[in-house]
């Protein structure tokens, strides 16, 4: 019987220790950021690894006031890519630490 108790304290321990490297890890995300441009480099924004947009780019050639249409497109198009290209990089530096395991509600 303690023996089925001490797996039991070293599984907890381990899951603990993968919690707090995951914890690092976010707090590391957050320094990191990934770009992405639409329209041939006419919209740019950074997403950091948090899933926040920290800059956007809009080239003046860009802004037609005649067709606003096209750079509401652009820039949906660049922000809905930054946030993928965001989210990837989020699964992959959490997948080194996790060998690949998702864990619901830890990212």
């Amino acid at each position: 019987m303690a023996k089925g108790g001490f797996n039991m304290q070293g599984l907890m321990k381990q899951a603990q220790k993968m919690q707090e490297k995951i914890q690092k890890a976010q707090e590391g995300l957050k320094d990191k950021t990934i770009e992405a441009t639409v329209g041939g480099g006419m919209i740019k924004v950074v997403f950091n690894g948090a899933q926040e947009m920290v800059s956007i780019e809009i080239d003046k050639e860009a802004v037609d006031p005649d067709d606003v249409e096209t750079l509401q497109d652009l820039v949906l198009s660049a922000v809905n890519a930054g946030l993928k290209k965001s989210q990837d990089m989020v699964q992959e530096e959490m997948g080194d630490i996790t060998g690949g395991m998702n864990i619901p509600g830890m990212f």
